[in-house]
């Protein structure tokens, strides 16, 4: 091994551990009862490892916030793909005036930054009689986005159009093209996609916090947050509350990584 290499594996492995170090500091303190963590050093090891954070979070009704953020995620995953991909196909292969102009005014949207629609949305699902509904978590977010948009369309535009006017030669319709021949090819960019939109939507603080007031439709970032106070950070619940949350995302990247770099190497090159 060369010095250049030495020199790139250690700096790789020392970014590996900068990173992986508060997973696990957090994954230990989860472990870790709330006695021995404001008496010993941080990285102690738990001594013995315990389950009462755990325990504390099931009696506190936290997996009501499970189930809320995995629905509310499941529905806005559902939409995001359904409507991105109508839109991506519109503008990746439909000829209508002014659809280059209206994709990057479109596009340009991607400027505005979200906590700035944040009061309108809101004034918006108060009118509606929505606030503090499963409604108002999810209708912002259904409608496909412009990175969603932008991520398709250059994915669908690396798809033969031979593939496509063959299908039509063969008498399938618009909606037939994109369910039978686009979707299929497009499998690695969807998956990326839907991680992507799950990740955004699992981790969303900010809207969940404004729109919703008490349990009933709360989250799993504001259920956390709710368990620090301006006196009283209980940090071994808030440590287990974050492994529950994290866990998840974690399985599913290592599940579909393959997925994200084929799909991004695509995209990239087209």
């Amino acid at each position: 091994m060369t010095s250049r290499n030495a020199l790139i594996y250690a700096g790789l492995l020392l970014g590996a551990v900068i990173t992986l170090l508060p997973f696990g500091l957090g994954l230990l303190t989860s472990f870790t009862s709330a006695e021995q963590f404001a008496t010993d050093p941080p990285l102690s090891l738990p001594k013995p490892p315990t389950l009462e954070n755990y325990i504390g979070l099931s009696d506190a009704g936290f997996g009501r916030a499970i189930v809320v953020t995995a629905l509310m995620t499941a529905v806005i995953l559902l939409g995001q793909l359904v409507f991105s991909v109508l839109a991506a196909y519109a503008f990746a292969r439909l000829q209508f005036p002014g659809r280059d102009a209206l994709f990057w005014v479109y596009i340009a949207t991607l400027m505005v930054p979200a906590t700035v629609t944040v009061v309108p949305l809101y004034l918006m699902m108060a009118e509606a009689g929505l606030r503090n509904t499963f409604w108002a978590l999810v209708l912002p977010f259904m409608f496909g986005s412009p990175y969603a948009i932008f991520l398709l369309r250059e994915y669908f535009r690396s798809i033969p159009r031979d593939l496509i006017n063959a299908a039509r030669l063969d008498g399938a319709h618009t909606l037939d093209v994109i369910t039978h021949v686009v979707v299929p090819a497009s499998r690695p960019v969807l998956v990326t996609l839907a991680l992507i939109t799950v990740v955004s939507q699992w981790n969303n603080f900010l809207w969940p916090l404004v729109i919703t007031s008490g349990s009933k439709w709360q989250v799993l970032t504001v259920a956390t947050a709710g368990l620090q106070t301006q006196y009283n950070a209980q940090w071994t619940l808030v440590m287990a509350a974050t492994t529950v949350a994290i866990v998840p995302l974690i399985v599913l990247f290592i599940a579909f990584s393959r997925n994200i770099v084929r799909s991004i190497v695509v995209t990239g090159i087209k």
